[in-house]
């Protein structure tokens, strides 16, 4: 699908903007004026005539929600106040990745209670051990391709029995500032085209599929990529464990 393609599915566009999240935020907070977010308000459930007041503030740390959106309705007399967290992705390039998480695989290991077996396959993966096999396509780490059928065939069983609570994990977090919200904007020609997606369908989007090493030696969980961080000019970051989605996909859902 060519990006012309992706832009006509499902989505609306706004002209400027988006230079950053505080534009997304800026928007939120003129709610009563910005006929995007009037739209975003609706895509999340609301009518706009039952909202009293919308407040938009940065979420600070390191958490999957990018924002968090205060917003006040009256039905009925009543009034009630919601807040939605949204994660927002910038995106240039439809076809370029995003990096959706990046630990330590011990931290993983904490996580998902991944047992000893899986976690040194797992660190023999990102090269923090070393490997003792040669003739390998990269010397300082193993593709999950060059290990023993045996330890492949661990990968896919731990990956696949723990899908659900992975890929949660992965795309919505854990706690007060877990996404409750994608939205995705793509910056064309200066347009800017976006989507908005409740979390769950995201994951259903992004975690459904096969589980499967790749010709390249990683590993996909549907559309989800797990690949050694690599990069940092050598430092002991590169062997880290990171995890990579394509945003613009959410327009072909």
């Amino acid at each position: 699908m060519n990006k012309k393609e992706l832009i006509k599915l499902g989505s609306q566009t706004a002209k400027g903007g988006f230079q950053n999240e505080k534009d997304v935020i800026d928007r939120f907070n003129n709610w009563q004026k910005d006929e995007v977010a009037q739209a975003w308000l609706k895509a999340m459930g609301y009518s706009i005539t039952d909202i009293e007041f919308v407040k938009a503030v940065k979420v600070r740390g390191q958490y999957k929600a990018d924002i968090q959106v205060r917003v006040k309705i009256i039905i009925k007399l009543k009034s009630q106040e919601d807040l939605q967290n949204l994660q927002v992705k910038l995106v240039s390039n439809p076809q370029g990745f995003n990096q959706i998480d990046k630990r330590w695989v011990d931290k993983y290991v904490e996580l998902w209670n991944i047992p000893k077996d899986i976690t040194n396959i797992l660190k023999k993966f990102t090269g923090e051990i070393k490997p003792t096999k040669n003739n390998l396509k990269d010397p300082r780490r193993m593709l999950l391709s060059e290990m023993e059928k045996s330890d492949q065939d661990k990968i896919l069983k731990f990956f696949t029995d723990n899908r659900i609570l992975i890929v949660s994990d992965l795309l919505k977090g854990r706690g007060e500032f877990s996404a409750d919200w994608v939205l995705v904007i793509l910056k064309v020609n200066g347009d800017s085209t976006w989507i908005l997606k409740s979390i769950n369908e995201a994951m259903n989007i992004y975690g459904s599929g096969e589980i499967r090493i790749t010709n390249q030696g990683s590993l996909k969980i549907g559309k989800i990529g797990m690949q050694r961080k690599g990069g940092d000019n050598g430092r002991d970051t590169a062997n880290m464990l990171q995890f990579k989605i394509n945003p613009v996909e959410l327009f072909a859902e």
